[in-house]
Order: C-alpha cells, then structure tokens, then sequence
C-alpha cells in the first residue's frame, strides 16, 4: 500500500514525463534474427511487412540503433542496461548465456513502480530455476527452454522433450503445456490474453502492464506453414531461405493482429508498443542487407545495427527518423523514465534515456565508443567441437571486436571505416587516421579491462542437470502435460502445418 507521499511523489514524476497521470502500458517486441534490411519498409526488393511497415509510419524510428552480434548478449543488455559481458554473458551456450544473479532486470525496476510484468517467448537467460524469468521480476511466464525450441546444448541448456514449432511444449508459470498452434501464434495469442485479462477492468486499481513478447522466429531451423513459404520459393536459393522469410511474414501478421486488438480495445493511446530485433539477420543479406557488410555474428555494421520503432500515439511523434548512435543498453532507462520508475543508484548503468531524443531528435546527444565483441570463445574441458581451439578469454581480446562512435568504426585493430560516409566498409581509412584508431583502440582495451573480472560463467560446470528435461519428465510421471488453454480473442490463423 502506498502512503499518500508516495502517491504523490509517482504523480508527480508521470506528469512530469508526459503531462499524463497514466503510466503507459509497454509492449516490447523482440523477434530474433531478423536484420534491418528484413523489412519492406527498409528498401527489400520482395519481403512484404505491411503491418510493421504501418508502425514504421506511426513510430519515432531509431536508423542507427545496436545490439550485439548474437542473441543471449542483447536480451541481457536489454534487461540489465548494462554491457552483456558485465552480467557474465559472452555467449549464447556453455553456460555462459546465463544473466548474473546479482543483476537487476527492467522487470523488476517496472514492478517496483506498479508495473505487472509477462514474458511470452524466448529468455535465453539461462534455463536453471535461479536464472528463470519467474525469479527475475516476471508475473506471467509463456516460455520455450534454451536459445530456441527444440535446442539443447553441453551443461543446464536445454527446451523440453518432443518440443516442435507446432504445437510447442511451453512452460507458463512452471508449468508445462501442450499448445496448439505454430509458436509465434501462440506466443501472440497467450500475450493478448494476459494483456486482455490485465484491462478488461474499470477499477482505477488496474496496473499498467509490461508485455515482453520475444519471439524464437525467424531464428533457425526455418520451419513455418508451407503456406507462408510459397511466395518465396522462385526468389530464394533455398527452401530454408524461402521459410525464413515466410516466418517474417508470419511475424508480421501477428504485429497487425496485435495492433488491431489494441484499437479494438481502447488501448492503443496509452501503449508504448516498441518494435526490435536481437541483431542482424541471419540468412538475408544475400538478398538485401541495406547496404551494410556483415550479418548476424559479426562485428561489422550488420551484425548489429537493428531496427527500433517506438510508437506511443498520446506523446510520441510519428513518421520521424533518428540518426544517432543508439545501443540496446539504452532501453532499460528508456522504460524505466517512461513508466516513472527510479533506477537504483548502484546499478551503474551503460545506457542512458533516449526520451531526449524523442521529444527533440536535434537535441544536445554527447558522442560515445559504443564496444562490440562476439564472444563465442569454446570452453576448457567441453566434450567434442566445444573445446576446441581457443578456449581463453583473454586470447580473443583482439579477435572479432569493434568499437563505434558517431562517425568511426574500428574492426579488429587493423581496419577503421568513416561509417556515415562509407556504410558498406569498403575503404579502410586506419593509415590516414591513425590518431583517431589508436583513441578507440585505448578505449577499447580501458573497457576490456573493466569487463573481464565480470565474466562470471567462465569456469561454470558443464557436468550438470538439464532443469527443462528434467522438470518435464517428473511433470509427465506425476500429473500428466495437460493441453494449453488459450485465450479467447479469436481463432488463429496458421495453425496447420
């Protein structure tokens, strides 16, 4: 219960934001593997996404906004506002994908300021009770295991047995189920209901919600409906290319449904609905990349540099473009001023609030090294391909890192590029500027320094229980895996292979 000072003290930090007394519920999509150039919106010659191309026009965009190269790396950056190494996160497997305990999520800073909290999709957190959602500031969980459904790697990472991209096995709040449906409709569907249960009162008691809705699509294997596929077939190498963007299809299908429903119920001028991707795409710069070298896993431009659409209809302008350099670290203080919440001083925070760039894309915006690395560094002691080659840190300080100011990127130490001027990096400027990389080179090695006692999952074991598998099987033995109950706002679409 809040005391009246407290009360007072949330009005007057919402009013202050906005010149509102509302809190703004916040819908965050993620979809993995998706680059910037996957969007018709962005220039692609034959993928059609009129739905995220409507909410391109109704959004701020962010042109120049990075994650890292790969995924587990992002979302702890999005949740923590903190470079994913300092929260024991350097790669996606070996134990490494799993987020510090001592780490604090935006999650949890929402629920401190009134906030009810779901995640529908993919954590990637690390799959071990400690590490689940559940534990780390989410009221209602609607996950698949691992780094995707269906994986299962050395140590604690696994999904559940049997799991598929139809009818996925789903863990929602502990509990395994049997869905019907291809994934992303269910990940949709399960989000519409809890965000439908959480409004569909008048009591001025209701919370605003936090939907953090990460989908596992377009993310390998590229399995969707063969429905969805055809178009692409006579303009694709290959079938898994043909799927891939068939998925993004279906991604965009399910944003549109999102959209509808939140018109259809009255919400839309008091959502924040923000569109991003985990980094840069997988399989489709060999068809349209946006200009840019490098995909998903690299340290070029296109391994990072990702879409981000923000779209609040009460307060945020739309059809508005800013090129400034942006990381995934800026979204937890995003959100956090947004909802009014404050962010624990000890926190220590890499990112910083683009509000200011939101309410004046012209505003005073102080350059920055943002730092890029790919991690992915085998392990000591891991059976077969996992411990092979280099399995020391320290031995990949060098290797697949760079470094990005508003003007510059450094790749490795060998090769600068002005990246406003020269986007595809094809003219190597290191010998007329050599000033210039041995600046962000120093900062570079200043960050290294600080990020490297922070590696925490280093030595981990991987001789340890797969907690999904076995949480499944105990399930199954005592009570059975009862079928998913899905909510009631409509039939799904593609629910037959």
């Amino acid at each position: 219960m809040k005391t009246g000072i407290q009360i007072l003290i949330w009005l007057m930090l919402v009013t202050t934001l906005s010149g509102r007394t509302r809190q703004p519920n916040i819908i965050f999509i993620l979809t993995d593997d998706q680059g910037y150039g996957d969007l018709s919106c962005h220039g692609h010659p034959f993928l059609q996404t009129p739905n995220l191309d409507q909410l391109h026009a109704e959004s701020t965009r962010f042109t120049d906004l990075h994650a890292s190269p790969t995924c587990a790396p992002s979302r702890a950056a999005l949740m923590t506002g903190r470079a994913a190494f300092k929260s024991g996160v350097t790669h996606t497997i070996l134990e490494r994908d799993r987020l510090s305990l001592e780490a604090t999520t935006i999650a949890e800073v929402l629920k401190s300021a009134g906030y009810t909290t779901g995640i529908f999709g993919k954590w990637h957190l690390g799959d071990e009770d400690a590490y689940q959602p559940n534990n780390r500031g989410f009221d209602e969980t609607f996950i698949h295991g691992a780094g995707g459904i269906g994986q299962r790697y050395p140590g604690s990472q696994s999904d559940a047995p049997g799991t598929g991209y139809f009818n996925p096995i789903i863990k929602h709040n502990n509990t395994f189920v049997k869905t019907k449906g291809y994934c992303t409709d269910v990940f949709f569907q399960q989000a519409l209901g809890w965000i439908r249960q959480n409004t569909s009162t008048d009591s001025a008691e209701a919370k605003p919600f936090f939907a953090y809705l990460a989908t596992n699509a377009p993310h390998s294997p590229n399995i969707v409906a063969e429905a969805y596929q055809q178009p692409f077939l006579d303009k694709t190498v290959k079938k898994e290319d043909a799927a891939f963007f068939g998925m993004i299809v279906n991604i965009d299908e399910n944003i549109g449904r999102l959209m509808d429903k939140l018109e259809e119920w009255d919400l839309a001028d008091d959502t924040v609905l923000i569109f991003m991707t985990d980094n840069g795409t997988a399989l489709g710069k060999d068809y349209f990349n946006a200009g840019m070298t490098g995909a998903k896993g690299s340290i070029n431009e296109g391994g990072s540099r990702v879409p981000l659409f923000i779209r609040w209809p009460a307060e945020i302008q739309p059809d508005v473009d800013i090129d400034r350099l942006t990381r995934h670290v800026d979204l937890f203080p995003t959100l956090a001023e947004l909802a009014g919440a404050r962010i624990p001083d000890q926190l220590q925070l890499d990112g910083r609030s683009l509000l200011p760039l939101i309410h004046d894309p012209d505003c005073s915006w102080e350059d920055r090294y943002s730092f890029f690395h790919k991690g992915r560094w085998n392990k000591a002691g891991a059976r077969g391909r996992w411990g092979k080659g280099n399995t020391d840190p320290d031995k990949a300080k060098f290797k697949d890192f760079a470094v990005r100011s508003e003007q510059w990127r450094l790749v490795e130490p060998n090769a600068l590029y002005d990246i406003k001027e020269d986007p595809g990096e094809t003219n190597n400027l290191i010998d007329a500027y050599p000033e210039v990389a041995s600046d962000m080179l120093n900062a570079y090695e200043q960050w290294w320094h600080e990020v490297r006692e922070l590696m925490i999952n280093e030595d981990a074991t991987l001789d340890t229980p797969k907690p999904f598998m076995v949480q499944f099987e105990q399930q199954k033995m005592e009570q059975g895996i009862p079928d998913w109950q899905p909510p009631e706002i409509g039939s799904l679409d593609s629910d037959v292979e």
